[in-house]
């Protein structure tokens, strides 16, 4: 039974219509896609201008034919109340509503409609076809984090039901949790693995040190696909040495879906269907292939929330190899995330924090950024930058969840600060450990 596809139509999300639209867009001819490419940049740029007040005053003055006349947004421009950024005919109970994940440190809450989020999961589907991977029937181990709260809990559970998946902790990375992990895929008979990089790679080393490869012991694993944080070299090469299987790829934002995939000839393919990449220098002009600057992308087909030359806050180089019809990406300076340590010996993906930061995250944006900085083995500072003080009762809640995410007995430093200190490329890590 297609449970994926049905859960999608089940709420909202046309599904097929998305699908039949991507495969429209895939038998347009080479020699007319760069116009296509051009009309689309062209129309959504229109289509917010006559229909969201929000994108209208950010952009004043602008040529929709002119795309270097169309300026650049950043997170920081969109923290304020969402119902303040919606376009004309969309409110909160018509549109997809989500967080992004604060990893670049600037949180806030975005929307998508129905029809552009459904053609974000197309987008998904048809790329794992790539690897012979099928949403509706390949069994996904599956390494991300989850909300602990009984509400968000079993709503990611139920979500993995429909969607084949079973969900490995990433709170605890220590040995005693891992060989757990390892007697589950002696058991079940999982096609691929999807997760985040530093927790797949924790698991990896736990292998290496006990001399073992996991397809010998799962042997239907076909591939495994990190993302959400840097894939470097040598970790590829620990992974596909002890997980015995392709290594993919994967880079995506929660606001804009997938952004490159990793393809069978190794080659980073950017996704040109309903997105629009760009690299950009510190004064905002497109830098040729092979120079290395700011990640920033166009939804094309997002009608209910601009991210129009959207600063992703990422940095990233195109290969030279690249085309306008297929854009290669080379490397990603991005979301890169320390392992935590704590003084049990338990060990949790720098990701953990995600769900921590997601209780200081409001719709109104007091919170401006955030970094979390493990100071000693049992010590954490969060510094923050806010138009007002959270309150006592805020940082209760806070030490209360870092608690159940955690452990116990931490110390958690807060700070209050105009401005939070940057990276010479710009870039606010989120979590960054002295140990």
């Amino acid at each position: 039974m297609n449970l994926f596809n049905l859960s999608l139509k089940f709420n909202g999300f046309p599904i097929e219509k998305a699908k039949n639209l991507l495969g429209s867009i895939h038998k347009i001819d080479d020699s007319e896609l760069k116009i296509h490419i051009e009309t689309k940049k062209q129309d959504i740029v229109s289509f917010h201008l006559e229909h969201n007040p929000f994108y209208r005053r950010f952009a004043k003055d602008v040529n929709p034919l002119d795309w270097s006349s169309i300026p650049v947004m950043t997170k920081r421009q969109l923290q304020q109340p969402l119902s303040e950024r919606l376009s004309d005919g969309f409110s909160k109970k018509n549109v997809y509503i989500n967080k992004t994940s604060g990893s670049s440190g600037d949180p806030f809450i975005f929307a998508k409609d129905k029809f552009c989020h459904a053609l974000t999961w197309a987008g998904f589907v048809d790329r794992y076809n790539w690897f012979d991977l099928d949403f509706n029937t390949s069994k996904q181990a599956r390494f991300y984090g989850i909300p602990l709260n009984k509400t968000g809990y079993y709503k990611e559970r139920f979500k993995d039901f429909l969607s084949k998946r079973y969900r490995f902790s990433v709170f605890d990375l220590g040995d005693a949790q891992l060989e757990k992990n390892l007697n589950i895929f002696k058991n079940i008979k999982f096609d691929y693995i999807n997760g985040y990089t530093s927790s797949i790679v924790q698991f990896a080393k736990y292998l290496q040190r006990n001399n073992m490869v996991l397809n010998t012991m799962c042997p239907t694993l076909k591939a495994c696909i990190v993302t959400s944080e840097m894939l470097f070299e040598e970790d590829k090469i620990l992974l596909e040495t002890q997980l015995g299987i392709p290594i993919i790829n994967e880079y995506g934002a929660a606001e804009l879906g997938l952004i490159a995939f990793q393809n069978t000839k190794n080659e980073w393919i950017v996704n040109t269907e309903d997105l629009y990449v760009e690299i950009l220098d510190e004064n905002n002009r497109v830098l040729p292939y092979g120079e290395e600057g700011r990640v920033v992308i166009t939804s094309f087909y997002n009608k209910a929330h601009p991210f129009i030359r959207y600063d992703l806050g990422d940095i990233g180089k195109l290969s030279k190899e690249s085309t306008p019809n297929k854009p290669i990406l080379e490397t990603l300076v991005g979301r890169t995330n320390d392992i935590v340590k704590l003084p049990s010996g338990k060990k949790s993906a720098g990701l953990t924090f995600y769900y921590v930061t997601k209780t200081v995250i409001e719709d109104g944006g007091n919170v401006k950024e955030f970094i979390i900085e493990q100071l000693k083995l049992d010590t954490f500072k969060i510094s923050y930058s806010s138009g007002y003080e959270l309150s006592e009762e805020k940082l209760i809640t806070i030490k209360n969840v870092i608690t159940k995410y955690l452990e116990p007995n931490l110390t958690v430093l807060f700070e209050r600060k105009t401005a939070l200190e940057r990276s010479a490329r710009g870039k606010l890590k989120q979590f960054k450990s002295y140990l």
